[in-house]
């Protein structure tokens, strides 16, 4: 595969594996893998593999795609899933990809099969920020003869504030989210309320009108 597409490994970047169905399927990695050159003259393109590994269609607006990645992120976060090389590879796979989709002009480019390593390491280009430290691999564990207390010395590590991360990104949304159901609820009680007036409207106008019936009816029956 890689002399037909006369792209050598060394060198390539993670953001050049993209999903591909039917491509082979590396060892305990669920997602079949295959070298892909951004630029139509390497061979076959996909336009959409970025967008699927972020789960959004490739008309989100920037907006979206920033929330999927948060989204993404906060899930296969390393410190989320410690000790979890698909866990970490795929956290690398969705911050290379935001990368490329967070950026209007690379993904521009990408959309038109135009995006190169030159494109990717223009002095324009930052690495999209990530919700913590980069992907960790985990640490060897401490022999069987360590003292208990050195060991658990050793195996403390600074906790993922997950809280704190989920209001920093979504704190604006789920403000948004309860202004807006709370002026759902005001309009739903405003209507309510002029839906009662008029109903007490109705009732008085008819009662006054059979009033006014009855009373006519007994003048002309006085008259007669």
């Amino acid at each position: 595969m890689v002399a037909k597409s006369g792209l050598r490994l060394p060198g390539l970047h993670l953001w050049r594996l993209w999903l591909v169905p039917g491509a082979p399927r590396l060892p305990g990695w669920g997602l079949g893998l295959e070298v892909r050159a951004y630029s139509r003259c390497d061979g076959p393109y996909s336009r959409t593999a970025l967008y699927e590994l972020l789960g959004v269609p490739s008309t989100a607006t920037q907006a979206q795609i920033k929330a999927a990645y948060y989204r993404q992120s906060f899930l296969y976060h390393p410190d989320r899933n410690w000790g979890s090389a698909e866990a970490a590879e795929r956290f690398t796979r969705i911050s290379q990809a935001y990368l490329v989709l967070g950026s209007t002009s690379l993904r521009r480019k990408y959309d038109r099969g135009l995006l190169s390593d030159e494109d990717l390491r223009g002095p324009g280009v930052r690495p999209s920020p990530s919700p913590s430290a980069s992907p960790r691999k985990p640490g060897p564990r401490p022999p069987a003869s360590q003292d208990p207390g050195q060991a658990a010395q050793g195996s403390r590590r600074p906790k993922f504030d997950f809280d704190a991360f989920y209001q920093a990104h979504y704190g604006e949304q789920l403000e948004r989210e309860r202004r807006l159901r709370a002026r759902r609820e005001a309009l739903r009680k405003l209507q309510e309320d002029k839906a009662n007036k008029g109903f007490r409207w109705d009732e008085t106008r008819d009662t006054a009108l059979i009033f006014l019936f009855i009373t006519l009816f007994i003048i002309m029956g006085f008259r007669v």
